[in-house]
């Protein structure tokens, strides 16, 4: 397809697009959006980015536009599940935006927030419910909703709703559904505990598969720092100070490092804030905001709470930890270069975290540029032999550390640490830029959030 109009959406539809400028789908729409208008099941396996929020909303709203019906009270027709509450957000952002012709009620079902307005909003029913599994599971259990008048459902992101524990959680909403229903399933990878779940849930559906997870973006100049974890911070600050920022995502492996991350960079003079899972919803609206419009250019994160964090002009990502599960480093690097725009992701690696790298180009297969931190690579990605990546050859063998934090031997895809509760770091002393005190950290829809080209991935646990 080479425009929306191809399709055969409904005007209100196509008028909705129009009005955000948006006329050529990307791949994961052109194959989703025909085989969704006919009401089949469907997995879709596709990275962040690639734009599967347009490709399940706009057949639904279809459907939505040519049935047109009144809800039951406590009841919706349209069901989305995701992992986080900021993914949650910019999905219903995103629903709004293409509906805004069709005229159809929406409800934001997430924890962090009292549940008194969450209950209010479901008494007559809406058309589309967006919400985290935990926080839904409350409201069933409250009589506050009923879901046996769903029409769609939609589980975004199915690997992180296994890495942040749902899937239990899942299997009990699924249990309450009624048997005739649309599902549509993406996930950007499929473990077995996935394919399980996929199989029970879904009904002769079609498979699709779009940007394997082994791909990276190609538009991302991706480097690697050969660095002593003790030297960790100086050379970030160092990354930001040479580097053309606009805006950089640094990344660490638990919350306590974010903190303590924001807390050097402070002292080296560079604005940064954190976010993770142990600040409140309000703090991670205002930090996010101040993010999106420049008051500060560096925000820190951990993974799962950097999943839905969907703005643009991201310059740089930072891996200040190497993830310890390959497929991670491949949804970090994502979040640079969207919407054709061109990225650096630079990765700092100490000795201990050599097998995280080998595994990651081993997943790439290509190594990636070793460098120091006064000089820009002179290379570009080449293939790597037999899986092998030849970039940590000259390197000296460390010996593997799989970090059981649980005792199980298994390399945990959670954050690991809980870290005391530390003050927002707009309060901390030298980590406050010009104006960003002054500034009204109100809930707003970003400007960019629903751009059917991409949508990002992610944030605090649902509950």
């Amino acid at each position: 397809m080479s425009s929306f109009h191809d399709f055969g959406l409904a005007e209100p539809i196509t008028r909705a697009l129009a009005d955000e400028k948006y006329v050529t789908p990307t791949p994961i729409q052109t194959q989703t959006i025909p085989i969704a208008l006919t009401r089949r099941d469907l997995i879709g396996i596709a990275q962040t980015g690639t734009g599967k929020t347009a490709a399940f909303a706009l057949p639904i709203l279809h459907h939505l536009f040519t049935n047109r019906r009144r809800p039951e009270r406590k009841t919706c027709r349209v069901l989305v599940l995701s992992p986080t509450r900021e993914l949650s957000s910019q999905i219903l952002d995103s629903f709004r935006t293409y509906g805004r012709h069709v005229g159809i009620s929406t409800a934001l079902v997430i924890g962090g927030v009292a549940m008194g307005a969450q209950v209010r909003s479901l008494l007559n029913g809406v058309d589309v419910l967006v919400a985290t599994p935990g926080r839904l599971l409350d409201l069933v259990g409250s009589n506050a909703l009923r879901l046996g008048y769903v029409e769609h459902l939609v589980l975004d992101e199915a690997d992180r709703m296994l890495d942040m524990g749902f899937i239990h959680d899942i299997r009990k909403i699924v249990a309450k559904l009624p048997a005739h229903r649309q599902t549509l399933f993406f996930s950007a990878t499929m473990p077995g505990a996935i394919a399980e779940l996929a199989d029970q849930m879904l009904r002769d559906p079609a498979k699709l598969s779009v940007t394997p997870v082994s791909s990276t973006v190609d538009r991302v100049e991706q480097r690697v720092m050969r660095v002593d974890r003790a030297a960790k911070a100086a050379v970030l600050a160092n990354v930001l100070k040479r580097e053309q920022v606009d805006r950089a995502l640094v990344f660490t492996r638990t919350k306590h490092g974010a903190d303590k991350v924001v807390r050097g960079l402070a002292k080296a003079g560079i604005a940064a804030a954190a976010i993770h899972g142990n600040k409140s919803q309000n703090q991670r609206e205002r930090v996010l905001m101040a993010f999106r419009s420049g008051v500060i250019r560096t925000l820190v994160a951990t993974d799962i709470a950097a999943r839905g964090i969907d703005v643009d002009g991201i310059s740089h990502v930072v891996n200040f930890d190497l993830p310890n599960v390959p497929e991670t480093y491949v949804h970090r690097i994502g979040r640079t270069a969207r919407a054709g725009a061109a990225g650096t992701a630079i990765s700092l690696c100490d000795a201990e975290e050599l097998p995280f790298l080998r595994d990651i180009e081993k997943l790439i297969r290509r190594s990636i540029p070793a460098t120091d931190d006064r000089s820009a690579p002179a290379q570009h990605d080449r293939p790597a032999a037999q899986g092998r990546a030849p970039a940590t050859q000259k390197y000296p063998t460390a010996q593997r550390s799989r970090q059981p934090h649980n005792g199980t031997g298994k390399r945990p895809h959670r954050e690991v640490h809980a870290a005391p509760r530390t003050r927002h770091p707009q309060k901390q002393p030298g980590n406050t830029p010009a104006g960003i005190a002054g500034v009204a950290f109100l809930q707003t829809r970003p400007g960019r959030a629903s751009d059917p080209r991409g949508t990002g991935q992610g944030g605090s646990k649902g509950r």
